[in-house]
């Protein structure tokens, strides 16, 4: 009887491996920055996690590393004001934006914010891809299509990740995923798949670990 193993399992089962390999490896915070000239200079490759106010980054960043205090989580939106840099074993950058979109910060913060974001979007050499988080129950607002308007233009890589999948009921996400797709597919620098997690549940976790030990080893 001859083997009649799928070679896309056995190459998806690979790219498992590879991301619970790397995101076993020591994550260390590098650096914050909380203003254009505090960026630091980094050469590994870069994976940018960008989202409104509270749609749960720390907590995927976590969930990702197996720690539950690497990147603060907070009920508080608007909490992170900086750019954060960690390093994922020697390979890997993990950057965690601040959140856009929380109206209650003075209009000055959320200027400077927002020309900090933009400064590294469009100048980081490194950088390989934006991870835009979406929250399941809400969808796109205003302010992500901003963010990829300007990705669009300044021809930065970046990919949907929808957060909190587990507090909506399966027919909504799917519906919700269908209508991101199409509109994803008029834009130039989106990647087309569309990501479900959910950092409570673990929904999600290894894919995403192995899509970004990909991106890591494409450069590496």
């Amino acid at each position: 009887m001859t083997d009649a193993t799928d070679p896309r399992d056995e190459d998806e089962a690979r790219r498992i491996e590879a991301g619970r390999l790397l995101f076993a490896k020591e994550c260390q915070f590098v650096a914050g920055a909380a203003t254009e000239e505090m960026l630091p200079e980094l050469d590994l490759t870069e994976v940018a996690f960008a989202g409104r106010s509270n749609v749960g980054k720390s907590s995927l960043i976590n969930a990702l590393t197996n720690r539950n205090t690497l990147a603060r989580t907070s009920n508080t939106p608007g909490r992170t004001q900086q750019i954060n840099f960690f390093n994922l074993g020697g390979q890997l950058h993990l950057v965690d934006l601040p959140g856009h979109g929380y109206a209650k910060a003075s209009k000055q913060k959320i200027g400077i914010w927002t020309d900090l974001v933009n400064s590294y979007l469009k100048g980081r050499s490194t950088l390989r891809r934006v991870l835009l988080l979406i929250d399941a129950r809400h969808g796109l607002k205003v302010t992500d299509r901003e963010v990829m308007d300007m990705l669009d233009v300044a021809a930065v890589s970046y990919q949907i990740i929808l957060t909190k999948v587990d507090k909506s009921n399966q027919s909504d996400v799917k519906s919700l995923t269908e209508k991101i797709e199409a509109e994803l597919a008029k834009r130039p620098a989106a990647h087309p798949e569309i990501l479900l997690t959910s950092s409570i549940k673990g929904t999600g976790i290894e894919t995403l670990r192995a899509e970004l030990a990909s991106l890591a080893e494409e450069v590496g």
